[in-house]
């Protein structure tokens, strides 16, 4: 592996959603990176939601630029 490569910013969000429609909460809970071949995903938790809802999100480019390390230290 190489040390200076630096991590890949993760393409996707991982949320815990409680409630409903303009009162849910939604609570960053991980993210995820698309695999080479693009037919799945690779969930890193920060947390695991026991209730709620899980949705994962696509990360927007422009946020991307701003965090890219959202989850140091992992690819």
């Amino acid at each position: 592996m190489n040390e200076n490569r630096k991590p890949k910013p993760p393409t996707h969000t991982i949320f815990q959603v409680i409630g409903n429609d303009d009162k849910a909460r939604w609570i960053r809970v991980g993210a995820g990176w698309a695999n080479k071949d693009g037919k799945g995903l690779n969930l890193v938790f920060d947390s695991y939601p026991v209730i709620g809802r899980i949705c994962l999100r696509e990360v927007p480019p422009a946020e991307n630029a701003e965090q890219p390390d959202l989850i140091a230290g992992v690819r």
